[in-house]
């Protein structure tokens, strides 16, 4: 599996005399007999594989410079070596200059974890000093549970307490057992929330062995308990799950740092600023269909005006060396439409030059004029300028060289537009182009951080409202710019790739068909729940980063799609309404006490059942009439999603004649065939109100 870009950076303390160490050669040279015992190594290796560094401060002070660039500090059991075996040197107690540093480090956004033990008094550290400030200190206590576990009392099989709102620590996590563990006692701070508590057999009833809190712009992990995440435990229970999330959770800092800025000399030009000017103004004066009435508009100006578009733009080709053939078509198109008097626009040529398919190159920008209407935004003709970079990391190059061959998949951001673009556009497709005939169909662009930026702020407020319960990493993603992107430009490579692949009709590109709504649904649905199971797929491979890719074909299909756009033939709406319903009839998802709960742990079988569904129909609709086909996937659809009163494409109402081409049935269609559910006109609303006391 490809390697991708570390999302935070985890600093363990291996300093201060601590009983646990994240470098093998260190445990075996501490316990030559059973290097486990001290080993830390399979929980770092675990966040390794999940695209977070590990780093080890091995000597000196905990000050400044040795916090700069870490996102989380992990303290796991510093000791006087007389009670356990230890990494050399050092000494357990933090110094006071070390206290306030990692403090001012917490309060500034960082990440901190105190991993404590039972007879904490005993060790000769000070970690009761540290913790302390945050509201909570490590008991001096031996918990044992005689009731629970007799063979082995001082085995202490939690009690888990679910948060009711906000991020869930403990998704995923359902027993977890801490070995020798102390207690933790709280300091009365509202803030602090206990995710773990001995049960109420134990020595200490109802102890706390696990902890959480805030802390200005950081967050602090405290556990009773160090063995619990060591080599020897972690596979135990659900221990690496509660490892990770807990990381995730107190890494928070990193994953609201925005994406680094894109320089682009040309945005800087003021040739851009001319040309972005220019085409604004020109495109006030233009029909729909891109021409221009000369009777309103003096043909001299239009041409002076032509003329300084054309200049601007060959004052940026210096910026885009690659796209010289291009920009010169744009110039002589411009001509020619001006030559023509301004006529609806060819760009023929230049569309057949522009050719960002070629030249995918991580960080390399493109100029982009075109006339051109605005998927989801203004259908006018009407010319447009834009700067976009392309994300092209090795990672992507590598999944796409090498499983999902996607040659004219080309994921863009915007540097900057014009106002035309000022809107809900999210693709840069040859179709939008103005041309005479045909459009060439080299290329297919998405603005991932568009899309990204959507999908985070639709779903973060969904999250919120419906009160899900949201794992750390999902909630990583809805916080983090660069994951975001860097899941929709994998979700989309494969999603693209799957209109051509699987058991298809001979267009496989239904959208350009014309057909009832429901069949374009089931289309994009069947695209993205393929996207879904390749991200499973990568996933068991190793590949941790496509769980973000499921999080977001989930969140996106579950929360924006269906209450996004008018409910006229809304045939993404319908699909995600269909995932929703699926989900739900089979018990995947629950909406209980005024709650959305997810089940982690199977909520992917789910969605990979409702995929074999879809596959299903698909295969076989090359056996049925196009009549039947539409039929059937109609009462696909309306298994789950009751169609509207008064339908009359319903089964045992439809009464249609199986014709060769049925096409006049489609008027039989309502605008509305599938409406929405209770939940999601309430959802719709409160969204919308959130969203108007937002912008207010």
């Amino acid at each position: 599996m490809p390697a991708r870009p570390s999302s935070a950076r985890i600093l363990f303390d291996e300093a201060h005399s601590q009983a646990w160490t994240i470098r093998p050669d260190v445990a075996r040279a501490i316990q030559p007999s059973h290097p486990e015992d001290s080993s830390y190594a399979l929980a770092a290796d675990a966040l390794r594989r999940h695209d977070l560094e590990v780093a080890v401060h091995e000597a000196g002070a905990l000050d400044e410079g040795a916090l700069q660039g870490a996102d989380v500090l992990v303290l796991a059991h510093p000791s006087d070596p007389a009670w356990e075996r230890t990494v050399p040197g050092g000494i357990p107690r933090l110094s006071a200059d070390e206290l306030d540093t990692i403090e001012a480090f917490v309060a500034a956004g960082g990440g901190l974890i105190v991993l404590g033990e039972s007879e904490q008094a005993k060790y000769g550290d000070n970690l009761n000093e540290l913790v302390g400030r945050f509201g909570i200190r490590i008991a001096n206590d031996t918990i044992s549970d005689y009731a629970r576990h007799r063979s082995a009392p001082h085995w202490i099989l939690a009690d888990l307490e679910r948060p009711e709102r906000g991020v869930d620590l403990l998704a995923r996590v359902h027993e977890a057992c801490f070995y020798r563990a102390g207690a933790l006692e709280l300091g009365g701070d509202d803030d602090v929330r206990v995710l773990a508590r001995a049960s109420a057999t134990a020595s200490t009833p109802h102890a706390a062995l696990l902890a959480v809190t805030e802390h200005g712009a950081g967050r602090v992990v405290v556990a009773a308990d160090s063995d619990v995440f060591g080599d020897d435990c972690v596979g135990d229970l659900d221990h690496q799950d509660l490892w990770l999330s807990l990381v995730h959770w107190a890494a928070g800092g990193a994953f609201r740092r925005a994406a680094p800025p894109v320089v682009s000399p040309a945005k800087d030009d003021p040739h851009w600023a001319t040309l972005k000017a220019e085409v604004d103004s020109l495109r006030l004066k233009q029909r729909p269909d891109g021409s221009v009435d000369l009777a309103e508009h003096d043909a001299l100006e239009l041409r002076v005006q032509v003329d300084t578009i054309i200049g601007a733009v060959n004052g940026l080709a210096p910026h885009f060396p690659h796209q010289a053939d291009y920009l010169e078509a744009v110039a002589g198109d411009l001509r020619t439409w001006a030559d023509g008097g301004y006529e609806k626009p060819d760009f023929t040529a230049a569309l057949e030059r522009f050719r960002p398919d070629r030249r995918r190159e991580d960080g390399i920008q493109h100029l982009v004029v075109f006339p051109m209407y605005k998927q989801n935004g203004s259908r006018d003709k009407v010319f447009e300028a834009l700067i976009v970079s392309v994300p092209w990391p090795e990672w992507l190059a590598e999944l796409e060289r090498t499983r999902y061959d996607n040659p004219k998949f080309v994921p863009v951001t915007l540097v900057d537009y014009t106002a035309g673009y000022d809107s809900e556009c999210a693709v840069l497709f040859p179709e939008t182009v103005s041309v005479a005939g045909k459009p060439v169909n080299h290329f297919g662009g998405i603005f991932c951080d568009r899309e990204a930026a959507r999908f985070r702020a639709t779903s973060a407020r969904a999250v919120e409202t419906l009160r899900l319960n949201l794992p750390p990493d999902a909630a990583a993603l809805l916080e983090s710019e660069q994951l975001s992107r860097d899941a929709y430009e994998l979700w989309d490579l494969i999603h693209d790739r799957a209109h051509s692949h699987g058991d298809l009709p001979f267009d496989p590109f239904m959208i350009r068909q014309r057909m009832p709504y429901w069949m374009y649904s089931l289309e994009e649905l069947r695209c993205d729940l393929t996207a879904f199971s390749e991200a499973v797929k990568l996933e068991a491979e190793g590949f941790a980063f496509a769980r973000h890719v499921q999080y977001a074909i989930l969140f996106d299909r579950l929360f924006r799609f269906p209450i996004t756009g008018p409910r006229v033939r809304n045939y993404d709406g319908l699909g995600g309404q269909l995932l929703f319903a699926y989900l739900h009839e089979t018990r995947r998802l629950h909406w209980t006490d005024n709650r959305l709960s997810i089940e982690w742990e199977d909520v992917a079988a789910g969605v990979l059942d409702l995929r074999e569904r879809v596959e299903a129909l698909y295969r076989s609709g090359i056996q049925r009439t196009k009549l039947q086909h539409w039929a059937a996937a109609h009462d696909l659809v309306a298994e789950f999603v009751p169609p509207a009163t008064g339908s009359r494409w319903v089964k045992g109402v439809r009464a249609f004649a199986d014709v060769a081409e049925p096409k006049p049935y489609i008027d039989e269609v309502l605008d509305d065939e599938f409406p929405l559910s209770l939940f999601y006109v309430s959802l719709q609303q409160k969204l919308s109100a959130d969203a108007a006391l937002v912008s207010a």
